[in-house]
C-alpha cells in the first residue's frame, strides 16, 4: 500500500490494519467501548479525534501519530534554519532532529527513481541535508 502522505485519511489506515491483524469486530467494539456502526464510520472518516486515534494506536499496537508528523517533516518543514537548534523558550519538549521512517525514505527515493524531482529540489523542499540523501541512494539502491 502506497500511502499519500500529503493527503491522508486516517480511517482507512486504521481499517487496513485490522484487516492485516485480523482482529473481531466484537473484540474492537468491546475495547473502544463503541458499537459496530461507529466503527464503520471511523473507517469512513477521513479525520478523528486524537484520543481516539490514541486507542486505535494501543489496539492494532501501531503508532498512527507517526503519520503526521511524516507530513509534518515533508509537506511542512520549519521555516527557521535554526530549527535543529534547542532552545528553551517552550514549556514543551523540544526534538532535536527529524524521524525518516522508510516510508518516508521510500517516498523520497521513488521520487528521484521517476525523475518527479531532482536532488536539489528534494533538498529545498523536504529541507533534507545532501549528506543524507546521499546516504539513503547509498543504502537503499534498488
Amino acid at each position: 500500500m502506497k500511502i499519500d502522505f500529503k493527503d491522508l485519511h486516517i480511517g482507512s489506515l486504521i481499517e487496513t490494519r485490522v484487516t492485516e491483524k485480523g482482529i473481531d469486530i466484537d473484540r474492537i467494539c468491546s475495547f473502544m467501548k463503541r458499537d459496530e456502526e461507529d466503527i464503520k464510520k471511523m473507517y469512513a472518516s477521513k479525520n478523528l479525534d486524537s484520543d481516539i486515534i490514541l486507542r486505535w494506536s494501543k489496539l492494532l499496537e501501531y503508532d498512527f501519530f507517526r503519520f503526521f508528523s511524516q507530513h509534518l517533516i515533508l509537506y511542512a518543514p520549519p521555516s527557521n534554519s535554526n530549527y535543529n537548534r534547542i532552545t528553551s523558550t517552550s514549556a514543551l519538549p523540544e526534538f532535536r532532529k527529524n524521524l525518516y521512517t522508510t516510508e518516508v525514505i521510500d517516498f523520497i527515493l521513488d521520487l528521484l527513481a521517476n525523475k518527479e524531482k531532482t536532488k536539489l529540489e528534494i533538498m529545498k523542499e523536504y529541507r533534507i541535508p545532501k549528506s543524507t540523501l546521499h546516504r539513503w541512494i547509498e543504502k537503499y539502491k534498488k
